[in-house]
């Protein structure tokens, strides 16, 4: 069965960090550029970082930059968001996504990932 896992949210304090996992089942990711989204209450879903299958390209959110950090070890089939710094705003349940894809992984749309994860709450407060 193929499947994405996220796990690592948490309550954490402002200032505080987290790193979240995605692991992979099912299927190797090592053909698949990976993304992580978040969506807060009330809000939409927004792309928060991604990285491609060769790990050369990233991309982060303006609103992450210098804070998040993602990385890939596909020997252990999984990609991980290091989250440093947090603050209330990155309260927000976080998915991670995957798509069949070997160019930059910035140009991808929400919707051509193909596979999602069932997500991991954040909660960042004092």
């Amino acid at each position: 069965q193929v499947q994405l896992v996220e796990s690592g949210g948490g309550l954490v304090h402002p200032g505080g960090s987290l790193r979240l996992s995605c692991a992979a089942s099912g299927f190797t990711l090592d053909y698949y550029a990976i993304a992580w989204f978040r969506q807060a209450p009330g809000k939409e879903r927004k792309g928060v970082s991604c990285i491609s299958v060769n790990e050369i390209n990233t991309y982060y959110a303006d609103s992450v930059k210098g804070r998040f950090t993602i990385s890939r070890d596909n020997a252990k089939n999984t990609v991980y968001l290091q989250m440093n710094s947090l603050k209330p705003e990155d309260t927000a349940v976080y998915y991670c996504a995957a798509h069949s894809w070997s160019g930059p992984c910035g140009t991808i749309s929400d919707y051509e990932y193909d596979y999602w994860g069932q997500g991991t709450q954040v909660t960042v407060s004092s």
